[in-house]
Formats: C-alpha cells, structure tokens, sequence
C-alpha cells in the first residue's frame, strides 16, 4: 500500500470532507475505467461473430459519435500519460497511483477504439449491459471530478485538468449516446435479398418483444407510450390505437406457464397442492428480480434524511466552498433516481400481476371445463363466480403483499437507526408505542380474516341465488315471484353485510391506529429527547420529522400487508382446493379397437364386430364425496355394445337411463369397475347446452363450415322450417341458454350440433321427447337412422315406441342394473314389453309392426307442424345481445352525488369536517415543533412546550378517530343502498333486457363490481380525502412560511393539470 500510496490517506482527506487524492485515483477512477473496458470486451468477445455482414443505416452524427469519442478521448488520456512520464524523468514527484489511474483511462479508451473493429460495434455500445457500466462508471467519475476541480486552485499542470475534464465530459456524451440510441439493429436487405412484394405481415406466433423494440431511453421513461396517449387527447381510445401485446402477456403464454407448472404441482402432492407453489415455479424468478429492485428503492428512500440533515447544518455553519451546490444537487438527484426506479418497479409489478391474472383466469376456467357432473356439483355457480372475480384478484395481490413483508420492517429498523443517530436513546419511547401496536394489530388481523372468510361464504350463497334467479327469470316473472326472491337475495345479502360491518370496523381501528402512531412516534420521541436535557435545533427537527415522514407510510402499511396476506392465503387455498378436484376420466375411457375387439371375443362368440363400448362390472354415483358407495346409481353393469349398433335403452324414470350415459363420457364417478370406448363421442343432453350467439354458431361450435354436410344436418333435424321462419335465417342471434327458442328447437339445434361434428358414437338422451310425434319421426328417420349416422354406433334413452323397435339391440334398466338386454323381436317375449306396447294394442298386431324393420313412413312435415313449435322466433330473434358500452369523458357530477346521497350528506360532513381538523391538528403539531425550536433558549418552558405538543397529539388522534369510523359507517350504508337500488332495477327489468345482457355480465354487476363498492371504493375514498387535505396543509404552511413559494403555486398547477389531463 506503501508503494501505490505513500504517505496518503487511504480514503479521506485531511479534513475528513473529502475523498484523499489515492482513494480519487487509484479507487474511483481506476475502478470506473476498469469496469468501462471489461464490459467492452467481454461484449465484443460474445458478439465477435455476430452481425458481420449487415448493411446497418446510421446517422453522420451517430458515426461521429461513436468512432470519434474514443479516439479522440484515447488521444488526451496519451496526452495525459506523455505529460506524466515527462515530470517524471524531470525528476519531478508523480504518485504511483496517479500513473495507474491515467494508464487504466487510456487502456478503456483503446479497447472502445479496437472493440470498432467489429461488426456487431453498435450493438455493442448499445447493449443495455454496456449503458449500465457506463452510468456506473459516471457515478464513480463524479467524487473523483470535484477532487480534481479542487486541486484546481494550487494544480500546476492546467492541461492536466483539461484533459480529464473533456475525457469525463466525453464519457457523459458516450453514455447518453448509449441510453437513448436505438437498443436493436436495422438492417437493410440488399438488391439481391429485398423481395419483389415487401410482406410486412408477421408470421404465425410472431409477436412484437417490447425489450428489444425499443431503446433502454423510452424503456426508462415509458416514452414508447406517448403516441398512444397523444391520440387519447384527441379522441377516446379504441383497442386499435394500443400497443402490440408482447408474447410473454399474452393470455394463451400465461395459461400454459402456470398450467404447466399446476401439473407438475398436482402430481407431486395431488391433494396437498398448492396454486402458490405453482405460481412460484413459473414467475419466481421474475418476482425475486423485482425484489432487488425494491431494495435498491427503499435504500435511496433514506438518503434524502441525511443529505437534508447535512445540508441544513451547512447552512446553519456557513460555507463558502461547493459543498452547498452538491448537497442541492444531490437532493434533487436522489428525487429523481428514486422517482425512475418507483415507476419501474410499479410497471414491472403490474405487468407480474397481469400475466398471473391472465393466467389464473385461465386454468379457473380450464378446470371448470374439465370437471365431470359429480365433480362439479361441490361447487355452486355462485363459488366459481367468485374464484375468477374476487379470488384471483386476492391472490394476485400478493405480489404487493410479499415483498412489503420484508421490505416494510426493514425500512422501519433503518429508519429507527437513523433516529437513533439523531435522537440517541430517545426514539424508544416511539418504538416502544409501535411494539405495544403490534399484538394489537395481529389481533385484529385475525378477526378481519375470520370475518373476510364468513363474508365470502355468504358472498358465495348470494351469488348463487342471483344465477338462479337469472337463470329461471321468465318463470320468476310469469308467477309473479319477483317479491319472494327479492326478500331471498336481501336475507342473504344482510347475512354478508354482517360480517363486512365486523371487518369495516376493525379495519377503522387499524386506520385509527396506523394514522395516530407517526404523531405519537414524533410526540413521545421529542419529549424524552427534550427531557433528558438535549436541546432540539432546526436539523435534528427537521430530520426526524423527514425519518417520521419516512416511517409513515411502512407503519400504515405493514397491517395492510398482513391483511393482504392472509386473504391471499385464504384465496389461494380455496383456488388450490378446487383446482385439485379429480377432472372427468374421458380420456381414459378411450380405448384402441384391438382392446375393444379383445373384450368381445372374450365375453362373446357371437359375432366378429369390433366394439364400440365395454362396461366390466361397473358401478358408479353422482356423489363425489367419501360417501359415494352410499350413492350408487348403477350396480355391476358388465355390457358390450358393438360398433355401427343403434342400442335403445329403455326403463322408467329414474332407472338409470341417464347415468349410463354419462358413465360412458366420464362424468360420473366409478366406484368400481371399468369403462373402455372407441373413438370420439358426442353427446346430446335432455337440457341441451345453447350458446349465445347466432344459430350457425352454435351449430358449427369451431368447426369450419361445409355447406353441403351444413345443409344436409339441417334438413335431418327439421330445422329449415324454423330458419326460414326466422329474420336473419340461420344467422340470427340466440339468446343466452337459448332463451328466445322453444324446448324443442332446443333439442333440435343439440342435435343438429352433434350430427355436424361427425363423431363416432352418439349418446341421445331422450331428445324426442321435446319434439311432437310427426317432428320425432322424421329425426329418426332422417338424423338417427339417417345415412350420415348409419355407420355410428348410437345409443338413445327413449319411451317411443318407434325408436324401441327400430333399434338393433335393447337395454332394459330398473334401479341402476341391466335387467335384460337383447333385440326387439325377443324383447316382445319379455315381461318388460308390456310397459312398452300401446294402449289399445293387441300381442298380434303389435308383433306385426315389429317385423316390419322400419316401422315409419316416408317423412314429410306439414308447416303447422314445425311452425307451431317456432312462433317465438317471429318475436324474438329481432332482438340482439347489445355489447357493453363505456362511458367517455368525465365522470358527471350527479354520479358523485348519488353517492353522497347513499353514504347519506350528513355524514358526509362529519367525514371531511373530521379529516379537516385532523390534518389542521397535524400541521399545529408541526408548527408549534418549529416555534419551539425558534425560540426555545433554555430547558425551563419545556413543560410547557410538551404541555401544548401533547394537546396536539391528543385532538389529532380523537379526529382521526372521527375520520375512520365516519368512513367505516358511510361506506357500509352506501353498500346497503346500492345493492337494494341494483336488486330492485334489476328484478323491474322487462324480458327483453335479459335477452339483451348476458346473465354473466348482471352477474359481473352483482359480484365483482358490488364487490368494489364494498371494499375498493370506501378505501380509495378514504386515500384520497387523506392525500387532498394532507396537501392542502402542506401548501398553506409552506405559503404562510415562505410567501415566494405563491409564485410557484399558479404554474406548478397548471402544469400538473395538464399533465392529469394528458394520462388520463
């Protein structure tokens, strides 16, 4: 050390202000240079091959830049180094670290001029790695600047300083370049490569990548937005005008990351899975990144503390040296950087945040696809309305949550050591207060939880009662129900408010608790500081008010966080649970035809047809539950049923007809036993599934359109009499759950569906019931036992006698078991045929009609026939789902007082009179802190001035008191009167409306946006009313401080209004 620095101080100077010369040299601007030339060539060692032959298009200036300023500053530091050698073979004294220092700048200086060479040099100096050792590099540069502008006074070499000072400006301009030029390479084809027709389409899954698009400079400062905002000023947004969504936000990315991850999860742990875990595997990497973002945020947080701590000391001990401009500098700076990096950790997060949310909805919605009937039935409609709207939301936001787990206490232990370095052993006083809060708040945190999850389960009952009522709105309305599921939904609606009044109300003495502690922190700190005989002056004041400043916003936080992480848990753990419920088991009923045609030969001798479904003692339940041996629907079913068979399953209700046939699509639960089929398998319910959409839509259902097999399916189900007879033909819109058709148009277009997507086994359940006997005929004529169907092997539950007998084979159930199965001209044999003849029939003639194969006459329907079942399509059809409108421009005023007029004026009153004189007591508080400063000269009046203080602290707390119940109690009686206002439109609305708005979009109105009345808008309120009156006190006290600060006023509004206009 003795040889590098002899006789130097190792990092301060003399006088303890200032970096020493060796620690300038050899420490900073070593350091700077060196990191400058390794980030260089190790870029151009991984890009050497890169990029070779591109023709790239680059400015004269650009080229100026970039091959002029190495050079150039490679030149001055040899000019630097010339004149070094020079004073020392004169003999003269030069410092070892002085020629490390001008030889690391040089070297850095030569490897950018050599790094040139390359053909990927743009790249290279573009690189973002390469602009981050830059801005490093220039910080370093900084403390070792003002160490070479002081020995300007006694330096003897002027063109010493010369030099560094235009190598350090260079830098800056080399750094500046690097930021905001292009981050991605142009090129530019030749006349060879350049296509005759340019194709500016992208490929298939080619997507927009927003990193490399565009420059670290617009990434930085979020100017890649202002296009789209400087249309927004002109005109509403549509989503033409929005940025291309980069791939990793798109939702099908998003779903099939943490699909993948869910899986793995599954069977891992199967039952014990956990969505959290999941989530982790796919985003946390990506979240611990944002995490060391946050802590370099937080730690700038606490520098602007000490450098106004420094500065005021400054000012208050005189000085006549830089030190004043470079505090004011560095206070602004620090604004600055922390203000860039808040903005990009928020951005960050929310871009986390929207691919979670994207891809939880998704596997939310994959799961409810993939549920079987007995599965399902755990869950109420209710339940899974609230996963994808409340849930999710919950989950994602633990994203906030985390990472303030740790960063908030931390913030508090630093901020309490920067106390500790101003007020000694006085800040316990304050921490002893915030110890004390700390069971209490846990306590409340844990009957919030308790309340949040009570609330939630009657959220889930009323949620559910609204889809019923939704769902059967016609009836409601024919029987004059309106009154009675009114009084259901308000008796369950009092049961949620209940429970949110509990949470309301503790979440007041949180708000309580969290308002008042920076004041008691602040009160109790200063009077044991000024108790044990310190004297308070202007920097400790202001410093720990700056810290106490500091404190605020971790101390109101952190029980928030708490609360947040407990609903997130809760949340995740009802996502976990029902995403880990078993899924259907059709994929593995399917079997190959060999395994199929095995089970035959063994079972049968009969014949040499391969088989289409195999049941080997199989018995099955609805329940999904433990007790689902208790439930049994089938028992010991063995059957096999060959493939291009038309098998109809015959018995009374609730036989088991039904649960058969869901048995074969896996929707049941098998108890014991095992199902194997053979190709695909289209079922066509008893309720048949609408979409809401047109009748070509929910015919074709993703299929591409083949209009002869289009027009041959429609002519089977006898459906051309009903298109013709509708406005719009096949394209006229069907009503949600197909509302504005009749059961058996219904039935009809299910069949038409399953017909048109050419499967190969059919499962009919009792579809020709819907229709009348002349309409039935012609179906099975045409459609079952049609040509398109004659090779498929179909299974139809029926009481018609024309199916029964036309069929191949008949299957005969009574109380969940196969009581006889064999053909039709042997099932009359049976004492089971006498449930199935007609009345009026005799043995003879009956038996007559079964020898005749195809016991139906020619098909060919009377227009009264079909038209009689289509007379609400005349009325109906003409009305379209109307899509949902956005409002544009401002929110008018009356909204606001309609809502006032909910929350009720009077405590509206009480509300911004008691947040007020909060904020009034609070700036007392701060003022009476400044007189006391002033003109405090002994410790005689201190009592007094604790006397006053503390009357402060005391009215400040009463009114915050005021403030949070006031909110509490507005906030629970605008929900009450919204909710009965929205029940009561909706319940007076016609029929039309709900054929107009889906019920999932009413639902949306009564669950995730009550929702948002409940909770979001009370707690937005109470932010804002807090923010408006706390900046209101800030502008009063600094205008009647400093009167000038009025001349700044006007302008600092107009250019903050202008720029609230321009974002939103």
């Amino acid at each position: 050390m003795d040889f590098v620095c002899p006789g130097d101080p190792a990092v301060w100077d003399v006088d303890g202000r200032r970096f020493g010369p060796c620690f300038a040299d050899l420490v900073l601007g070593f350091a700077g240079n060196a990191i400058a030339a390794v980030a260089a060539l190790g870029l151009f060692l991984a890009k050497r091959n890169t990029n070779r032959a591109q023709n790239v298009t680059r400015s004269l200036s650009e080229k100026l830049l970039a091959f002029g300023v190495p050079g150039f500053a490679a030149c001055l530091s040899l000019l630097g180094l010339t004149m070094l050698a020079k004073k020392k073979f004169e003999g003269k004294d030069v410092k070892n670290y002085e020629l490390f220092f001008t030889c690391s700048q040089f070297i850095a200086w030569m490897s950018l001029s050599l790094v040139r060479v390359s053909g990927a040099w743009f790249e290279i100096l573009y690189n973002p790695i390469m602009c981050f050792f830059w801005i490093l590099k220039v910080i370093l540069e900084i403390p070792h600047l003002q160490y070479k502008l002081i020995l300007l006074k006694a330096a003897s070499s002027f063109i010493e300083i010369i030099s560094f000072c235009t190598a350090t400006i260079f830098g800056l301009f080399v750094t500046v370049a690097a930021v905001i030029g292009q981050s991605g390479i142009k090129r530019e084809a030749n006349s060879i490569e350049a296509p005759l027709i340019p194709n500016n389409e992208k490929a298939e899954g080619e997507t927009t990548d927003m990193i490399k698009d565009y420059s670290l400079w617009e990434l930085l400062t979020f100017k890649f937005v202002n296009p789209v905002m400087d249309i927004g000023i002109t005109r509403q947004l549509d989503f033409t005008d929005l940025l291309e969504l980069p791939n990793e936000l798109r939702a099908t990315s998003c779903y099939d990351k943490l699909l993948s991850s869910w899986t793995a999860e599954y069977q891992n742990h199967h039952d014990n899975s956990s969505l959290l875990r999941a989530m982790s595997n796919s985003y946390g990497w990506t979240y611990l990144r944002l995490g060391l973002l946050k802590v370099l945020n937080d730690s700038i947080g606490f520098v602007s503390p000490l450098l106004l701590n420094k500065f005021i000391r400054l000012l208050q001990q005189g000085s006549d040296g830089m030190d004043g401009y470079i505090l004011a500098i560095s206070l602004g700076l620090t604004s600055i950087i922390k203000s860039f990096l808040d903005s990009q950790y928020s951005f960050r997060l929310a871009k986390l945040k929207l691919m979670l949310r994207s891809s939880i909805m998704g596997i939310i919605y994959w799961k409810c696809l993939c549920l079987s009937l007995a599965e399902r039935s755990r869950f109420s409609e209710g339940e899974i309305q609230t996963f994808m709207s409340v849930d999710a939301d919950r989950t994602i936001n633990l994203c906030n949550s985390l990472h303030d787990a740790w960063s908030l206490p931390l913030q508090i232990g630093v901020a309490l050591y920067l106390l500790y370095t101003q007020v000694n052993y006085a800040f316990l006083s304050g921490l002893a207060i915030t110890i004390i809060l700390i069971p209490v708040n846990k306590w409340i945190s844990t009957r919030i939880a308790g309340a949040t999850e009570k609330m939630m389960k009657q959220k889930d009952r009323r949620i559910s009662c609204a889809g019923e009522l939704l769902a059967h709105i016609r009836t409601v309305k024919m029987y004059s129900w309106e009154k009675l599921f009114t009084e259901r939904l308000v008796e369950r609606r009092e049961s949620e408010v209940k429970h949110l009044a509990t949470r309301k109300y503790l979440d007041a003495w949180c708000v309580y608790f969290w308002a008042t502690t920076p004041t008691l922190f602040s009160l109790s700190t200063f009077s044991i500081f000024a108790i044990t005989g310190h004297a308070l002056d202007a920097a400790t004041v202001f410093t720990c008010v700056a810290l106490f400043n500091t404190l605020i916003s971790p101390l109101n936080s952190f029980p928030w966080v708490i609360n947040g992480m407990i609903d997130a848990v809760i949340s995740s753990r009802r996502l976990s649970n029902y995403l880990s419920t078993p899924e259907h088991h059709s994929s593995e009923l399917n079997a190959s035809a060999d395994l199929l045609n095995h089970h035959f030969k063994r079972y049968t001798k009969v014949t040499h047809n391969p088989m289409a479904i195999v049941f080997q003692n199989v018995s099955c339940s609805w329940s999904s539950s433990s007790v689902a041996e208790l439930n049994i629907v089938l028992r010991d079913i063995s059957l096999q049923l060959q493939k291009g068979f038309f098998i109809a399953i015959v018995g009374e209700v609730g036989s088991g007809k039904s649960s058969l046939l869901n048995t074969v699509i896996g929707e049941t639960r098998v108890i014991s036993g095992s199902i194997s089929s053979c190709g695909s398998i289209a079922y066509v319910p008893q309720v048949p599934w609408i979409l809401s959409g047109s009748l070509r839509d929910n015919i074709l259902l993703g299929k591409e359109f083949d209009p002869r097999r289009y027009e041959e399916v429609i002519e089977a189900c006898a459906l051309h009499v009903d298109i013709s007879a509708m406005t719009r033909g096949d394209m006229s819109h069907i009503g949600e759950k197909g509302t504005n058709l009749s059961g058996g148009q219904r039935a009809r277009l299910a069949l038409a569906r399953a017909l048109y997507h050419n499967s190969d086994v059919y499962l009919f359940d009792d579809i020709l019931s819907a229709v009348d006997s002349q309409v039935a005929s012609c179906i099975l004529e045409k459609a079952i036992m049609g040509h398109q169907l004659m090779q498929k092997t179909r299974l139809l539950s029926t009481h018609n006698l024309q199916a029964i007998f036309a069929a191949d084979m008949i299957v005969v159930m009574a109380n969940g078991l196969i009581k006889w199965f064999g053909t039709p001209k042997s099932f009359l044999a049976t004492p089971y045929s006498r449930t199935s003849k007609p009345d009026n029939s005799s043995p003879t003639s009956f038996a007559a009609s079964v020898k005749d194969k195809t016991p139906m006459v020619t098909c060919e329907l009377k227009p009264d026939a079909v038209l009689e079942d289509s007379v609400v399509c005349y009325e109906e059809t003409k009305d379209r789902v109307e899509e949902e409108a956005r409002k544009q421009g401002k929110v008018e005023l009356g909204v606001y007082k309609k809502y006032a007029a909910f929350v009720g004026w009077s405590t509206v009153v009480l509300i911004f009179l008691s947040a007020f004189l909060m904020q009034t007591s609070r700036n007392g508080n701060d003022i009476w802190l400044t007189y006391w400063v002033d003109t405090s000269t002994g410790t005689n009046n201190t009592r007094f001035y604790l006397i006053i203080l503390a009357m402060f602290g005391i009215i400040n707390s009463l009114f915050t008191l005021g403030r949070a119940f006031s909110f509490a109690f507005g906030g629970l009686r605008a929900a009450i009167h919204i909710h009965a206002s929205l029940l009561e439109n909706i319940i007076s609305a016609p029929i039309c409306f709900f054929d107009q708005n889906p019920s999932g979009r009413i639902l949306n109105r009564l669950s995730s946006d009550l929702y948002a009345v409940d909770d979001s808008l009370p707690f937005i309120l109470n932010i804002f009313v807090a923010n408006f009156f706390s900046l209101f006190g800030t502008l009063v006290v600094l205008s009647y401080s400093q009167v000038s600060f009025l001349l700044v006023l006007l302008p600092l509004w107009l250019i903050y209004r202008k720029l609230q206009v321009y974002i939103t």
